[in-house]
């Protein structure tokens, strides 16, 4: 996994778990911080938060989540941040 990836705990577990699947076993979703800053592209593998498209690290922290929204939008995995 990469920097900063983290397991969802009880407080987004449940949204977590009623997302439909993009691919085997993984979801792409648009999270939008508290903040109002949002990415568009990150991927919740299993219950984790591994990925966000482009960032070398995930820049956020669950606690920062305002929402969680399946996009579907799929990319390249070995593209290079």
């Amino acid at each position: 996994m990469r920097s900063g990836a983290f397991q969802f705990s009880d407080k987004w577990r449940s949204k977590v778990l009623s997302l439909g699947e993009t691919g085997m076993g993984y979801t792409v979703v648009s999270v939008t911080l508290q903040d109002g800053r949002k990415f568009e592209q990150a991927v919740i593998d299993s219950g984790h938060l591994t990925r966000v498209r482009g960032l070398p690290t995930v820049p956020f922290t669950e606690d920062e989540i305002a929402d969680i929204v399946v996009t579907g939008k799929k990319w390249d995995w070995n593209e290079k941040p």
